[in-house]
């Protein structure tokens, strides 16, 4: 099977959309978001000795830089999701890209084709996978050599985990319930369309 397709191809039939900007399913995302996000936050705040701690070991200077260095890395981390969802999606379709932003999601599209089960998986995935590997043992080692830092890589790895909720659902959709190989996926960005063969 092709990569992706120009066009549709005959006999098949759209079997689900998920459109991140439409009202329902934006506040469902926001809130299973966030429960992932909680979800890692919690032992994260148990584990790393308490804002008095920080405040009598850094003192408020050394603070108010690492708020700065936090605040950058998560802008920073957002393009760079995005960004790792275009590589992903470039390197196996080599077809234009859409990036965007609204109030709640940032995204990153190829509007023009339908992508195979296995070329969404993998963008879908990208991401998620790159980026547990780089803050998952960057938060271990930070517990260890420092504890400030410590608690803002499992900050910003709680709210990647989270942040990836809709990456996951539609992973969840294609893994699970749309499980034939020959499921094509049509991603403008925010929206994404699942078609399957008709028999």
């Amino acid at each position: 099977m092709e990569n992706y397709y120009k066009t549709l191809p005959e006999g098949y039939k759209e079997a689900k959309v998920v459109d991140a900007k439409e009202k329902k399913t934006s506040v469902l995302f926001v809130v299973f978001s966030a429960v992932l996000t909680i979800i890692i936050l919690v032992p994260v705040l148990l584990t790393f000795g308490g804002l008095r701690f920080l405040h009598e070991e850094y003192g408020r200077t050394r603070m108010l830089a690492a708020d700065g260095v936090f605040l950058v890395s998560m802008v920073l981390y957002i393009v760079l999701h995005e960004l790792v969802h275009g590589v992903a999606y470039k390197a196996l379709t080599h077809q234009k890209l859409t990036f965007g932003f609204t109030l709640t999601v940032a995204f990153c599209g190829v509007p023009d084709v339908y992508t195979s089960r296995k070329t969404a998986l993998i963008a879908l995935l990208a991401p998620f996978v790159t980026f547990s590997v780089i803050l998952i043992p960057l938060t271990i080692w930070f517990y260890s050599f420092n504890r400030l830092y410590y608690l803002l890589s499992g900050i910003l790895f709680a709210i990647h985990f989270g942040g990836c909720i809709g990456d996951l659902y539609m992973t969840y959709l294609l893994l699970f319930k749309f499980r034939d190989p020959r499921t094509l996926m049509n991603d403008t960005g925010p929206k994404q369309t699942i078609f399957v063969p008709e028999r």
